[in-house]
Order: C-alpha cells, then sequence, then structure tokens
C-alpha cells in the first residue's frame, strides 16, 4: 500500500530519530527519551568521543537516566460538514485559519488524506442499561471493529468494557478478530464505571510509536453516558483526555422515547474533545404522522417492538451511525501547529479556534483546546 501524501506548509522540518512511542502522560510536554545509543550517536563525532560512549553504555543499566526534550506541537483533527451534514472534504491549508488563545497560528502541518492511522479505544457499557438492546450493540460493536481495523498496521485498537468496574479486555492491537471474540463474550449486568474505563484507556494501555500524532488518539463510547461506579469524575477524565490529546465519539444505547441521566455527559466528553454522539435508536418513528390520522391502540408508535419493521428500523439506524462514526475518523482533516504564543503555564488551558475562509454556513467540529505541558 503506498503511504498516504502529507502537505506541508510552509516545507519539511527536520527529523529527530526517536525511539520508543510518545509517553501517554506528555503528548505536548515532555517526551522521555531512554539513554540508548541512538542518542550517543548523534552527538558522538570524533574517536575519543566514541571511546566515551561506549563507555557509558557499558555503565549505564535499567536505573539509566532519561533525556528531556520538549515538545508544545499542537495537533487539531477538524471535520468539516455543510448544512446538511455531508462532509467537505476537497479544501485546502490556505482555507484554514486557526487561533490559539485569540492569536492566529502559522499551519506548519495539513493533511486531508483518507485513512489516516489511527489507534481506536472501544469503550463498551457493560452495565443494567445496557441489556435492553444488547444484541443490537454488540452487533454494532463488532462492525465498528471491522470497520476500523481492517488489517492493515496503520491502525490498531483496544478493547475496554466497563460495569461495576472498567476492564482492559484486549490490549492495543491490529488484530480485530481478538476484539470480536472478546464482544462476542461479553454479558451485560451491573453498575458502570464510565469515568474509570476513559482514564484506564488514556493511562494504562500499551501505546503505538508515533502517538498521539501518527497515529492519531480516538475512543469510541458505545453507551448511555451514566456513570454510578467511577472513582474519577468527570472534570477530571475531560481533562486527562484534552492532555492526552483523545478525541471521543459517542453511540448511545438510549432507546426511543427514553432519556439518560448520562447523555449531558456523553455530550460534553465528545464537545470538549471534538467528536460527536450518534443516536441510532432515537429517530425510529420519525416519519410517523400521528394518532388522529391512523387510530390504533398502539397510539403514535408504527412500528411494533418484534416485528420484521422494528427490528429493520433499528438496523438501519445502527448501520448508519456506524458509519457516520467510522466515516468521520478516516476521513478528517488533520491541521498541526508550534503555539506563537510565549510560554505557557502547565495548568493552564488554552481554547483553539477553528474557521474556513469562505464558507461561512458549514459546521466545524474540532477540539476546544488544550494544556501546553503536562502537570
Amino acid at each position: 500500500m503506498t503511504p498516504p501524501s502529507l502537505k506541508h506548509n510552509p516545507g519539511p522540518r527536520p527529523q529527530i530519530p526517536v525511539p520508543g512511542a510518545l509517553c501517554a502522560r506528555q503528548p505536548l510536554g515532555l517526551i522521555l527519551l531512554e539513554w540508548k545509543a541512538t542518542v550517543y550517536f548523534m552527538v558522538a563525532r570524533t574517536p575519543l568521543a566514541l571511546a566515551f560512549v561506549c563507555l557509558a553504555l557499558a555503565q549505564s543499566g535499567p536505573s539509566s537516566k532519561r533525556i528531556k526534550v520538549q515538545v508544545n506541537e499542537v495537533i487539531v483533527p477538524v471535520t468539516v460538514t455543510d448544512d446538511k451534514g455531508r462532509f467537505v472534504s476537497n479544501l485546502e491549508a490556505k482555507d484554514f485559519r486557526i487561533f490559539d488563545e485569540g492569536k492566529e497560528q502559522r499551519i506548519e502541518f495539513f493533511s486531508r488524506d483518507r485513512n489516516q492511522p489511527v489507534v481506536v479505544g472501544f469503550l463498551i457499557d457493560q452495565s443494567n442499561n445496557a441489556r435492553i438492546h444488547w444484541k443490537n450493540y454488540q452487533d454494532a460493536s463488532t462492525e465498528l471493529v471491522l470497520n476500523l481495523l481492517p488489517g492493515d498496521k496503520k491502525f490498531s485498537g483496544y478493547l475496554i468494557s466497563y460495569g461495576n468496574e472498567a476492564e482492559l479486555q484486549v490490549n492495543t492491537t491490529t488484530e480485530s478478530d481478538k476484539l470480536v471474540e472478546r464482544i462476542r463474550k461479553m454479558k451485560p449486568g451491573g453498575g458502570s464505571a464510565l469515568y474509570d474505563a476513559i482514564y484506564m484507556a488514556c493511562m494504562h494501555r500499551q501505546l503505538v510509536e508515533g502517538e498521539p500524532y501518527d497515529p492519531r488518539r480516538v475512543l469510541i463510547i458505545i453507551g448511555d453516558g451514566h456513570d454510578n461506579a467511577s472513582k474519577k469524575t468527570l472534570d477530571e477524565v475531560i481533562e486527562i483526555a484534552q492532555r492526552n490529546l483523545v478525541t471521543i465519539y459517542g453511540m448511545s444505547t438510549v432507546s426511543f422515547g427514553f432519556t439518560s441521566e448520562g447523555d449531558e455527559n456523553l455530550q460534553r466528553l465528545a464537545s470538549e474533545t471534538g467528536g460527536r454522539v450518534e443516536y441510532p435508536l432515537n429517530n425510529l418513528y420519525t416519519d410517523v404522522d400521528g394518532y388522529l390520522s391512523h387510530p390504533s391502540d398502539d397510539g403514535n408508535y408504527a412500528l411494533t417492538v418484534g416485528v420484521g419493521a422494528y427490528a429493520s428500523e433499528i438496523s438501519s439506524g445502527i448501520f448508519h451511525a456506524i458509519a457516520g462514526i467510522a466515516g468521520e475518523v478516516t476521513t478528517q482533516y488533520i491541521l498541526r501547529y508550534v503555539p506563537d504564543t510565549g510560554p505557557g503555564n502547565p495548568k493552564q488551558f488554552r481554547k483553539i479556534n477553528v474557521l474556513v475562509n469562505g464558507l461561512p454556513t458549514v459546521k466545524i467540529r474540532f477540539r476546544k483546546g488544550y494544556y501546553p505541558f503536562a502537570p
């Protein structure tokens, strides 16, 4: 497979070999580079220097020191849709303007390539609330995994279930079959530790080299957003997701005619990180014209539970939700810039704004901001 063509503005920057993956705790701040031969030989220019290198390597062990390198490049995945919700996919770098705390920034990197590398965390609700339509969402989870992990090494994922507690079911892998097998064995029941699951996804799983820039980090929550069992709070996990440059999407399991106390949580998790929430079961009856037009003992419910039409409508709603999430994850614009705003406070949240030139009616989704360095 030919690698995607990446557009740089104003031009490519020199690359420094970086062994190992980015530290999950410090995506924008300090990257820890192990004291290895790669670093030594970058500075060893003479035979004498090489001799000292060999001596240092011989004396270094598991507790050897680490070099700290300041990296403050900000990555901003951007989705642009028209007034009908269709993706606008033909924009160039010159069409975008990005602002950091109100000050316009220079875009250093731009890409609009399809099938961009990504590592996806699938977080699946296993509480009692998931029981009603569990079989449908079990199938939906499987389809999402197969769509987003097609077997290409550019795409990897991991699986976390959450009931009374969060559990890492499958660690980061490119093999979709491992996730599918675990999903098929799941049975919901118990409480909901959603926030702990998000924290686990950000802090306690195997990393892929190059995160969070290439591949990007995405979480997909399949649940209703409620939480009654976590040790972490909503504010805490939103901050940790923002610090780790994670974009969160949701597929709500709330049925038509029902509400969930957790819906606002799901919406906030998505909006604060640049994602969105799909509601596959909320539009089952949009074409029903009312009880007075067609009197029935079923009232306004034209689709009866347990019949083919009802099952077909559910399948259609879930299919469109899967297509919407998978399509957005793989077709976003990627903007990167080095903030020109002066030194940042590690605890200061910097606000981002993105505009598209000449298209005032489009809807633009992007993360609301970032923390400049790890605390």
